[in-house]
């Protein structure tokens, strides 16, 4: 027997109440807690920078071991081509580069690794600042608030690069005190048209320890 339509409305009408009382579920899903490899590589601060901005870093630790930097190098360009990753050719060989090194079967010391990275402008062999400084963990920081998807450490993205900051601040005695207000209250005109934010949620020593940072590179 067929039913008629406003016993079909009906019955759709309790159904959807039903469902609307169900009671909704929250789930909650586990802390983030792989990082990427470190390494002395401007790829590096390139992979903290934009990877994230697509998957979490276990998902390179997915990939198979041991490959080579043409097949790092041809996974960089298939996320670029295929799936639009934000990232330009030279972009490319840095990553590729890099993840051969931290994850792959090439040495940092190899040749093409070595002229990758002095291309870039920065010796294989020169590491970075480090990434905490006194009790405060820096590259937590740098993660937490989302630093890295406007600045890297060598290379201008929305905000300048640190390194162009340091040096900048490098002769300014004042160059502590200027950085921590920045940071704290965020800042406009300084770098261009695009205004940095304030962080006014950071700890005093949270602030410090960014500036500091910044002023190592």
């Amino acid at each position: 027997m067929h039913r008629s339509i406003p016993s079909m409305l009906l019955a759709l009408a309790l159904l959807g109440a039903g469902s609307a009382s169900a009671a909704p579920q929250d789930i909650k899903l586990p802390p983030e807690t792989v990082k990427l490899k470190p390494a002395k590589l401007p790829g590096y601060g390139i992979a903290m920078q934009k990877c994230a901005i697509c998957h979490s870093a276990d998902y390179v630790a997915y990939q198979p071991p041991g490959l080579t930097l043409t097949q790092w190098t041809a996974e960089m360009k298939k996320m670029k081509s295929a799936y639009g990753a934000p990232i330009d050719d030279a972009e490319v060989e840095q990553l590729g580069a890099y993840l051969a090194v931290a994850y792959g079967s090439a040495k940092i010391t190899d040749p093409e690794i070595v002229a990758i990275a002095q291309k870039a402008g920065q010796p294989a062999a020169a590491a970075p600042a480090p990434a905490a400084t006194g009790s405060v963990d820096v590259q937590g920081l740098l993660a937490k608030n989302a630093c890295l998807s406007c600045h890297s450490v060598t290379q201008k993205v929305v905000g300048p690069a640190y390194h162009e900051v340091a040096t900048r601040y490098k002769d300014d005695a004042q160059a502590q005190a200027k950085l921590e207000a920045s940071i704290r209250g965020g800042s406009t005109g300084k770098w261009g048209s695009v205004p940095m934010p304030p962080f006014a949620g950071l700890k005093p020593d949270e602030v410090k320890a960014l500036a500091e940072y910044v002023r190592q590179q």
